[in-house]
């Protein structure tokens, strides 16, 4: 009976596999919870971990050039962070937008607000993509590079920042991705991207250095662009592309605008805050800012399948709420935390373990190593708080209340993190040390702040 029971487990569990690969419409917000999040997060978590790769990827094979290109690397994946934060703030309006549609049975209105949101991020992608390329020497001096650096580097920072319009379209056309409920799309989105990236990277690194990972970068984020862009116009799912869509449509662009623009300054709050703490670690050597950008993408590594199924909770949220079920979007969150903070546990357990063996493949630099570790054992201290926290802020965005995340960041990252990481490290002389544990002390207090607000049930109410 039992060995009936657990072959019928594995059947179903293979058929929500299949089905969660498949790319078929679903409707999230009915039946199983359980089901709607496992058919969601199984793509998005698949999705996390292929990005994972890339970082892991790209460290690994700069790693073999010089500690010089780590450091390249390091700094300006810390001010690409802002990039990153404007594309994941439009982003995550768009899957507002287009999962509040979506759940009120209105396909062309999500394909519209679809459109509208790339007309958008295409206008702000320009500005950013030649400020980034004029003023790369400076950006890497301003983060306190050394001159090795920047001289190995700037190439590296130039072509990262005039491709930036590929990270903009990728993330934001994800978001639309996902907000229709069709995660299967993004996911093999990044893993064409990511893919490439990993076949180029140490082809063109032999032939061209550190800057050879950024063309093997900035080639296969586009050619996932292109991915996008093919399902997008051919109109197979639920969103698609029309030419009649590119008039501009005030309503819809001031409402998306509303959503984006808190979206954004939460994540660029964040980012700027890790900046911060970049500029602070690199007063103590190039050394030591290797050490922590390697432990830093191992981190992601094992974080991102986590934000990949914590994803799923604003899909979840946004259909639920347009289809005025508030309980059921309430329910998928409390599930999905559950299940994010025994995945963190885990970690925390093989990083408490095996952290050694693991940096070792990465980078074999003793003095690095050692860093890496340090920074590894403490920062996943606080791993199960942040896998419950990321949950819980996505539940906020994908209700399309994005301003409450970011006074909740805002407080904690500028009020508290950013002058209690100096006081540790500077004042009290704990060197990097006190930046590693202001990082998990901030990342708890954010948890148990979204946790009270997120209970008020006041995101239940939030139009879009």
């Amino acid at each position: 009976m039992s060995s009936t029971t657990n072959s019928i487990s594995i059947k179903s569990l293979y058929t929500v596999f299949k089905k969660s690969l498949s790319g078929e419409n679903q409707d999230y917000t009915t039946g199983s919870i359980r089901k709607a999040i496992l058919l969601l997060s199984i793509p998005m978590i698949l999705e996390m971990c292929m990005e994972s790769v890339f970082a892991i990827v790209d460290i690994f094979f700069v790693g073999r050039v010089s500690k010089e290109a780590v450091a390249t690397v390091a700094l300006t994946e810390s001010v690409l962070t802002l990039v990153y934060s404007i594309a994941m703030g439009l982003s995550m309006a768009a899957t507002a937008m287009v999962a509040r549609r979506i759940g009120e049975k209105k396909p062309e209105e999500a394909s519209k607000a679809a459109v509208q949101s790339i007309m958008i991020a295409l206008a702000i992608t320009v500005v950013v993509s030649i400020t980034g390329f004029l003023a790369a020497s400076n950006i890497l001096r301003l983060m306190g590079a050394e001159k090795e650096v920047i001289a190995t580097g700037v190439s590296y920072t130039k072509i990262i920042f005039a491709g930036s319009i590929v990270i903009m379209m990728l993330y934001l056309i994800n978001g639309i991705f996902r907000g229709a409920g069709n995660a299967s799309i993004a996911m093999w989105t990044l893993w064409i991207a990511n893919g490439l990236n990993i076949i180029l990277c140490p082809i063109l690194i032999h032939y061209y250095g550190v800057k050879g990972a950024a063309i093997a970068t900035t080639i296969g984020r586009g050619a996932g662009v292109c991915f996008q862009l093919y399902h997008l116009f051919r109109g197979s799912g639920a969103v698609h592309i029309l030419r009649k869509y590119f008039t501009p449509d005030w309503e819809i662009i001031k409402s998306f605008l509303n959503i984006a623009w808190s979206g954004t300054a939460q994540f660029l709050i964040g980012s700027a805050s890790w900046i911060v703490l970049a500029r602070i670690i690199a007063d103590f050597g190039s050394a030591t800012v290797a050490g922590y950008q390697v432990a830093i993408r191992i981190l992601l590594f094992f974080l991102l399948p986590a934000w990949g199924m914590s994803n799923a909770t604003a899909t979840l949220v946004g259909q639920n709420l347009g289809a005025n079920q508030p309980e059921r979007a309430e329910q998928s969150v409390w599930k999905t935390a559950k299940y994010n903070a025994i995945f963190m546990l885990l970690v925390t357990l093989l990083f408490l373990f095996a952290s050694r063996p693991i940096v070792d493949f990465i980078n074999p630099d003793p003095i690095v190593e050692n860093i890496s570790i340090q920074v590894l054992h403490v920062i996943t201290a606080g791993y199960i708080f942040y896998g419950v926290g990321m949950v819980l802020m996505n539940a906020f965005n994908g209700a399309g209340d994005t301003k409450t995340p970011t006074i909740i960041t805002l407080f904690c990252f500028w009020g508290f993190q950013i002058p209690f990481a100096y006081l540790m490290a500077i004042t009290f002389k704990l060197g990097p040390k006190g930046v590693f544990f202001a990082i998990i002390v901030t990342e708890t207090i954010v948890t148990i702040v979204s946790f009270f607000i997120f209970r008020q049930g006041k995101w239940k109410k939030t139009k879009v």
